[in-house]
């Protein structure tokens, strides 16, 4: 195996490790590690949970003694600065790891480049760049919340064939397949809040939680676009169990109320957002959130909030969920509401597109150009 293989497999393996924490370290990255040494991997480490030990220490206590000159691979640059936990690089710098593989260099920009020079300074080998894209894609979530302060938005959708999310009468239940509706839940798991419009709440009184591991405790936030304030007191997600992670943005006007406060009072957050064009300004809503340490947001709204979400430029990735059926008829609710764009010249591109088969539903998904 020649050196950039073998750099490749070892940074692959703590990619594997970092995945596993998907949904529960959030607005953190996600991290793995292993220490190799005479080509065997002996010690492994992930990032947790949020708040927990990171990777690079994991990976270290499995290694044990062991670590005397031996190589570290670390999907992240390691942190030199002091946050909830001490910095990983000194823990390095003490181990007596003889090189350090990163897959990429932090993108924080206060700290970026500063763990690989504390290490090079140290007398450590360091390298990066190893599986760097996939390093990305796999934190694309936290790359956007730190540098540009706002979450990542990834639309997801349940349509026909023809392109319709519900009948001309409201049914949309169910369109898509068993199993599209487990990776739904999957997906909320794995996202820090669902956002959908009041008309959905109205239309359907969803619970919008996770309803996949009988023994997870990890909720979203459920985010309510309601400009209007036009959500019904009894409504599922201002019950008991689920108010308390239910934000609902409202105009400024409306955020002043007899309603709002007593919206209040069942536990969930009202704020006011500034207005664009008569309507909620989303631009603005997802860099609120991001202030409460929303990082990533599962889009789940109907047809015109898909609009606005896309007009205001805050999708970065859709999900559609395709199921073999034809819905038909002029006023049956198509995915994306609003005017559309008026030349083709102007519409939408979405990039990197993938399509696999779910049963009997199949998947398309890419990226927002």
């Amino acid at each position: 195996m020649t050196a950039d293989l073998r750099e490749d497999y070892f940074m692959g393996q703590a990619l594997k490790l970092a995945k596993k924490g998907l949904g529960r370290v959030s607005p953190n990255p996600m991290v793995g590690a292993v220490v190799a040494k005479n080509g065997k991997i002996i010690g492994e480490g992930y990032h947790r949970f949020f708040g927990g030990a990171h990777a690079e220490i994991n990976a270290l206590e499995s290694a044990g003694k062991a670590v005397k000159n031996a190589d570290i691979y670390v999907t992240l640059e390691p942190c030199s600065h002091f946050g909830k936990t001490p910095p990983c690089v000194d823990s390095l710098i003490n181990s007596g790891v003889q090189r350090v593989f990163i897959g990429m260099v932090d993108p924080n920009p206060v700290v970026s480049g500063k763990g690989v020079r504390k290490l090079k300074k140290a007398g450590i080998a360091v390298k990066t760049g190893i599986l760097d894209l996939k390093c990305r894609r796999l934190n694309e979530s936290f790359v956007k919340y730190i540098t540009k302060k706002e979450p990542f938005v990834i639309l997801k959708s349940g349509i026909s064939l023809d392109g319709k999310i519900a009948s001309h009468a409201g049914d949309s239940k169910w369109i898509t397949c068993e199993r599209s509706r487990s990776l739904t839940h999957r997906m909320r798991f794995e996202s820090d809040a669902v956002m959908v419009g009041v008309g959905t709440v109205i239309a359907d009184d969803p619970l919008l939680n996770v309803r996949l591991f009988k023994k997870t405790k990890k909720e979203p936030f459920r985010v309510i676009v309601d400009s209007g304030l036009k959500i019904p007191l009894g409504c599922n997600v201002l019950k008991p169990d689920f108010a308390k992670k239910t934000i609902i943005a409202v105009s400024k006007e409306k955020s002043v109320s007899k309603k709002a406060d007593a919206i209040k009072n069942m536990g969930a957050q009202v704020i006011a957002v500034p207005a664009k064009n008569k309507r909620i300004d989303l631009k603005e809503l997802s860099r609120i959130l991001a202030k409460q340490g929303i990082a990533r947001i599962l889009l789940e709204g109907g047809s015109e909030v898909n609009a606005a979400a896309l007009e205001a430029e805050i999708v970065d990735k859709v999900v559609l969920f395709y199921a073999p059926m034809l819905i038909g008829g002029k006023k049956a609710f198509g995915m994306i509401g609003g005017q559309g764009k008026p030349l083709i010249s102007e519409t939408i591109k979405i990039d990197d597109l993938n399509i696999r088969r779910i049963d009997t539903d199949f998947i398309v998904e890419g990226y927002v150009v």
